[in-house]
């Protein structure tokens, strides 16, 4: 059968549709020739001898016909090592079907190497630049997008005359606290080293307000005068404060200069300490304003009062100071809280401390009084104390605090503090039920001033207040923050408990300092 005898890749080769059509009715024609058929096997065998195949035949229902099987190629060797990491027998190099170049590489060209340098080149070149303009690896070109300039506003004197002197020092815009030296070189001219005496006749360390210092600092700020008969003046203490008027108006704490029969102050610029004169202090607001003379009509320089309001938690701050005799310490931390209130006794009785800020720049026996700095360079606290039981808890009088006395201390003029004259406290939960009362909410008064205005509105040991003008209060603290917003001479209405029976009462709010 001679079709049967086609070349395998006859059937591959398409055929166009008359040419199927003319084959089919060719079949059906030919009744009695016997159709081709196509067969598929298994793995090729072929026999001993027979590189180019061999006719075989294959049996079907319509009979026996011879079918030729061409044999495949044969699959080249490769000849390296079995699976097994056995070795296997290599040909020899002139029968190797496989062709190497005997292991050398290949030349490439000198301009493709050199076109693809240039490439790179130009590649990190870009890079470099887009970061170097966008700041795009640093932390100063993030932080500046979202800072941008800040400016500074410490004043500092030039001695000149037109508007006395005073320049504004501009410091340079940062993005974050890399300016310190600058804040310092600013503003150590105007920081100041107080020194306070006593005379040894008239002093001694009981008679002195130490209370506050072993409170805070044990015993190492404040000396002990000499108790002898002579009236040699001996050191009683030192501490720090700054200049906040070109004129030479200094501000400190109250317990700097508690005491002391004469203060002396050390200013940068000069080789001898210069004469304070004490203005006006208050004690409750442990404030004090001292008054320094000019040499040769300059001017002083000077720091420019910020706002504590405008100071977040979590703010850089600069703490300039004297701890210990050493001069012009400068520490640096952050502003860790507001709003802390701070109560000490003494010989003269308590220190109420509102609205401190607290801060983890080390404050030591010598920085009280000293300015407590934002980056600007402007104050926006008075270094007052830090707890020697702790490391890291400072404290600072807030300006605003200080702003609102200023003038007051400044002039001379005493600062009325409104008060009722009762000495309160909280309700024990076991007095409810003697004091007759609901709950423990308001406060009893311990004890009564004579001649105070709680005196003259008949207020009596054992008196629980609960409300003012209408409001009700719920502690003693509450309390006296309601009696202080009012203003002395203001009229006031208490609720008060008595053995079961609420009265009312009014009562003048009277001035402490009279």
């Amino acid at each position: 059968m001679e079709n049967n005898k086609r070349d395998y890749s006859d059937f591959f080769k398409p055929q166009n549709d008359e040419s199927n059509r003319a084959n089919h009715n060719e079949q059906h024609d030919d009744k009695t020739e016997k159709p081709s058929y196509y067969y598929s096997y298994g793995p090729f065998k072929s026999s001993a001898g027979n590189d180019t195949g061999e006719t075989t035949t294959a049996s079907s229902e319509h009979g026996t016909s011879n079918v030729e099987i061409t044999a495949p190629r044969p699959v080249r060797p490769y000849y390296g090592y079995t699976d097994r990491g056995e070795q296997m027998q290599q040909m020899p190099a002139s029968q190797n079907p496989w062709e190497f170049n005997g292991g050398k590489k290949k030349s490439g060209s000198f301009k493709s190497y050199f076109a693809t340098f240039l490439a790179g080149a130009v590649v990190v070149g870009s890079l470099m630049f887009a970061s170097d303009r966008w700041n795009l690896f640093s932390d100063a070109g993030v932080l500046s997008q979202n800072n941008g300039a800040i400016s500074s506003s410490v004043t500092k004197a030039n001695g000149s005359g037109g508007n006395g002197g005073a320049t504004t020092a501009a410091l340079e815009s940062i993005v974050r606290p890399d300016n310190i030296s600058q804040i310092v070189n600013n503003a150590s001219p105007a920081v100041v080293k107080i020194n306070t005496y006593a005379k040894a006749s008239s002093r001694s360390r009981s008679g002195t307000n130490s209370d506050i210092f072993d409170y805070f600092f044990g015993n190492g700020q404040r000396q002990q005068p000499n108790t002898g008969n002579g009236t040699q003046r001996q050191t009683l203490g030192m501490g720090s404060g700054f200049i906040f008027d070109k004129e030479g108006y200094i501000l400190t704490n109250e317990h700097v200069i508690n005491g002391a029969d004469e203060i002396e102050v050390e200013v940068q610029g000069y080789s001898q300490p210069l004469k304070a004169k004490l203005l006006g202090s208050e004690y409750s607001l442990d404030l004090a304003v001292l008054k320094i003379e000019k040499q040769d009509g300059k001017d002083f320089n000077m720091l420019q009062l910020g706002s504590s309001d405008d100071i977040s938690v979590g703010d850089w701050v600069v703490a300039i100071g004297n701890p210990y005799g050493f001069d012009h310490t400068v520490t640096v931390g952050v502003l860790s809280a507001k709003e802390r209130p701070i109560d000490i006794r003494d010989t003269q009785g308590t220190r109420e401390y509102k609205h401190l800020l607290q801060t983890d720049a080390s404050i030591n026996p010598g920085n009280s009084g000293g300015p407590l700095l934002n980056l600007q360079g402007q104050v926006i606290g008075i270094n007052t104390a830090v707890s020697s039981q702790a490391q890291g808890i400072g404290f600072a009088i807030p300006t605003s605090t200080v702003t609102s006395v200023l003038e007051n201390l400044k002039n001379n003029v005493k600062i009325p503090i409104p008060y009722i004259g009762v000495n309160i406290q909280d309700i024990p939960e076991e007095w409810v039920k003697e004091l007759k009362l609901d709950n423990a909410q308001g406060t009893v008064v311990a004890s009564v001033v004579q001649g105070s205005p709680a005196s003259k509105a008949d207020l009596q040991p054992y008196d629980v207040i609960t409300e003012v003008n209408g409001t009700k209060v719920k502690n003693t603290e509450e309390f006296r923050n309601t009696i202080k917003s009012f203003k002395v001479g203001d009229k006031v209405t208490l609720t008060v408990h008595r053995s079961g029976k609420t009265l009312t009462t009014a009562v003048i709010v009277g001035d402490m300092n009279k």
